[in-house]
């Protein structure tokens, strides 16, 4: 019986050890995970991004991802980026001053590619390319962009925002004539005819409109009135880039000026409208679900 405090006073010892080893573990653990949260954050700190496009800005300020670089544009940016630097027109960026700002990615869309790839090679600036001509590239491209610099949880809220919206759109046009849609765009001093492989295509056709010109692989087709005026659209939608107002004013003086316009069935009932080009833009941007909506007023006013 005497040797029982002595067995009692062993257990005690190996117990506190066990405790104290178990502390130690959580304790480095811990560490552990604090080292890898500090890394990722010195990671994410290095990183030097450039956006050359207004669209792909956006989306990266919609994600909370900072940038060095951003587009120079009439448009009104996001204020994250008021101490970044403007690096020239989307189309015609400033190499030099993009590579003054020793970028580690510099981002542009997939339909400026062919124009930029080579000045990117030949300056060797690492360049990647945010494929943005649907609806459904830009859900796309945003869960990639949040894959990969960890933004996953915001960029997978941001697409189903965007799913939520088409579910509603397709309630809405459910059991409804859809129209035939014509679609012009203009830029300074022309304009062509957008297919539903375009964007605003896409968005047309995700609102049940019936792109007059289908089948087509490209998304831009050259002009042809006599033919155009032949597949006698019920709707015409202009959407101005590059200089708004000025191509507002050349469709109005095309429309007022050539007379076959004025045999359009669109044109007869009054059903021409013209897309504000924040909303509505060569490429897809987070402005698309107010997009989506105006077009729902629009085809079925």
């Amino acid at each position: 019986m005497r040797k029982k405090p002595y067995y009692l006073y062993v257990a005690l010892v190996c117990l506190l050890l066990m405790l104290t080893g178990c502390a130690s573990a959580e304790s480095l653990n811990n560490d552990e995970v604090e080292d890898e949260k500090s890394q990722n954050e010195e990671a994410q700190n290095d990183d030097r991004i450039v956006a050359t496009t207004v669209a792909v800005t956006e989306i990266m300020d919609a994600l909370e991802i900072d940038l060095v670089g951003i587009p120079t544009s009439y448009k009104d940016l996001p204020k994250r980026y008021d101490d970044a630097t403007e690096v020239g027109n989307p189309m015609s960026p400033d190499m030099e001053m993009i590579m003054s700002l020793k970028p580690t990615e510099v981002m542009s869309v997939t339909t400026l590619r062919y124009d930029l790839e080579s000045f990117f090679d030949d300056m060797g600036i690492q360049a990647s390319y945010v494929k943005l001509e649907s609806f459904e590239n830009m859900q796309n491209e945003i869960l990639k962009i949040g894959e990969r610099y960890d933004r996953k949880e915001l960029a997978e809220a941001i697409v189903q925002e965007f799913e939520d919206k088409i579910t509603e759109i397709e309630k809405a046009v459910e059991g409804k004539e859809h129209p035939s849609v014509l679609i012009l765009m203009g830029v300074p001093g022309s304009y062509l005819v957008a297919t539903e492989n375009s964007y605003i295509g896409d968005l047309v056709r995700r609102t049940g409109g019936k792109n007059v010109i289908s089948g087509e692989e490209v998304e831009y087709l050259a002009s042809n009135t006599e033919y155009l005026q032949q597949s006698n659209p019920d709707i015409i939608l202009r959407a101005a880039h590059g200089m708004p107002e000025e191509v507002v004013e050349m469709f109005d003086k095309e429309f007022k000026e050539n007379d076959i316009w004025k045999h359009f069935k669109a044109v007869k009932n009054d059903r021409v409208y013209d897309l504000e080009e924040t909303r509505f833009g060569t490429t897809g941007n987070l402005a698309a679900a107010e997009a989506l909506d105006e077009l729902l007023e629009m085809l079925y006013e």
